[in-house]
């Protein structure tokens, strides 16, 4: 899975509305899903993009869970398969940054063709309602 930035015009990820995935684009798009479906990554993940300069290193991290160093590295691994997180070692320290391009692409996959859903389909009670009626 590539997650460099797009060249030209074209977006890296047309829209869901646009037309329908390919089966490879929708493996990769699932695996960076599947990874933020758990909210302990997801959490992680908003810590790290969330930090002062844009990374954090597992002595950061760590602190904010009530999870085993083990299980945090696990979470970690899960992030950076998924082509979510890039890391770098110094020293003793691992040191962890989002892929701002990964992001990117959910968010371009996911958008709407005028960038703006409907207020109702903000609110799950309204947009039941809108469905059922």
């Amino acid at each position: 899975m590539s997650n460099q930035s797009p060249s030209g015009d074209a977006p890296c990820c047309p829209p869901l509305s646009r037309g329908p995935l390919t089966s490879d684009r929708a493996t990769d798009l699932a695996r960076m899903f599947k990874a933020l479906g758990d909210p302990v990554r997801l959490r992680m993940l908003s810590l790290i993009a969330s930090h002062e300069g844009g990374e954090s290193c597992v002595c950061d991290i760590s602190p904010a869970f009530d999870l085993s160093q083990p299980t945090v590295s696990h979470h970690l691994k899960v992030l950076r398969e998924a082509g979510l997180l890039d890391c770098e070692r110094r020293g003793t320290w691992v040191y962890y940054r989002v892929i701002p391009a990964a992001l990117e692409q959910l968010s371009a996959v996911l958008a709407t063709e005028s960038g703006v859903l409907p207020a109702s389909a903000c609110t799950p009670t309204a947009a039941l309602s809108e469905a059922l009626s």
